[in-house]
């Protein structure tokens, strides 16, 4: 992984969102802007983003909600993180 993301969440909620909207969810580093974190998404999985949403958790830490194209389906880049 990279500098600025630390680890894909694989969570019941998670999972129902990466095949219903196509996105992913990843916890990141806390000062990542979201361009950032799209490059980095981007350059690493080789994939095209959309769109990312970002939240603080209540212990800290940020998430991100990494919705990518029509053509990069969620679940193939699952699949290559090992979460599938």
């Amino acid at each position: 992984m990279s500098e600025v993301i630390k680890y894909p969440l694989s969570t019941e909620k998670s999972i129902r969102m990466m095949e219903s909207e196509n996105k992913l969810v990843f916890i990141v580093e806390k000062k990542a802007s979201k361009k950032e974190i799209k490059d980095d998404i981007e350059k690493t999985y080789k994939v095209k983003v959309v769109n990312i949403n970002t939240q603080i958790t209540p212990q800290g830490l940020k998430k991100a909600y990494v919705k990518f194209s029509e053509e990069t389906p969620a679940i193939d880049v699952a699949t290559q993180l090992g979460l599938m």
